[in-house]
C-alpha cells in the first residue's frame, strides 16, 4: 500500500517538483538533464527535446531557464499538450 501512495504522490507532481528543484544546481543539474534526455525528447519531440536538453545542460542558461520554469511552467511545450490545445480550439462550443 505504501508503494501505491508513493506512486500517487509522484504522479501528482512530486516528481516534477523534485526535477525543477534539482536542475538549477549547476553540476548536478547537468548530469540530471543528460540522464533524462531520452525522456524529454520522447515527451517534447526530437527538435524541441534536443533544444530543451541543450539549454538545461548549458551552465548559466540552464540555471536561468529552470529558475524561470519553477514559477511559469515549461517554456518549451510538450508535443501532446500542443495537440490537445489545437483539438480544444477546433471543437464547437457546448450549447
Amino acid at each position: 500500500m505504501a508503494t501505491t501512495l508513493k506512486r500517487r504522490v509522484l504522479r501528482a507532481g512530486g516528481w516534477g517538483a523534485v526535477k525543477r528543484l534539482i536542475k538549477p544546481i549547476p553540476v548536478v543539474g547537468a548530469v540530471f538533464a543528460v540522464s533524462l534526455a531520452a525522456y524529454e525528447i520522447k515527451k517534447k519531440g526530437l527538435l524541441r527535446g534536443v533544444i530543451h536538453v541543450g539549454l538545461d545542460v548549458t551552465p548559466v542558461v540552464g540555471t536561468a531557464k529552470n529558475v524561470v520554469e519553477i514559477f511559469t511552467g515549461d517554456l518549451i511545450p510538450d508535443k501532446n499538450s500542443q495537440s490537445k490545445s489545437q483539438l480544444e480550439t477546433n471543437q464547437p462550443a457546448p450549447e
